[in-house]
């Protein structure tokens, strides 16, 4: 996990909030491991080589 974090901050429909912890509970993770994973992913997936290699190693 990162040394630093940043807070983000959004704004979701609250069936939807309401379904997607529900999901995260019976997956026993929490809505915020979910949420950087799938800031991981997208980065991984559309970042420029230099924006990559800003990502330290570890994560």
């Amino acid at each position: 996990m990162e040394n630093r974090t940043a807070r983000l901050t959004l704004l979701i429909d609250p069936t939807k909030k309401q379904i997607f912890e529900e999901i995260c509970a019976r997956r026993d993770i929490t809505s915020s491991q979910v949420i950087r994973q799938m800031i991981r992913d997208y980065v991984q997936q559309y970042g420029t080589p230099e924006q990559l290699a800003r990502i330290p190693i570890h994560e």
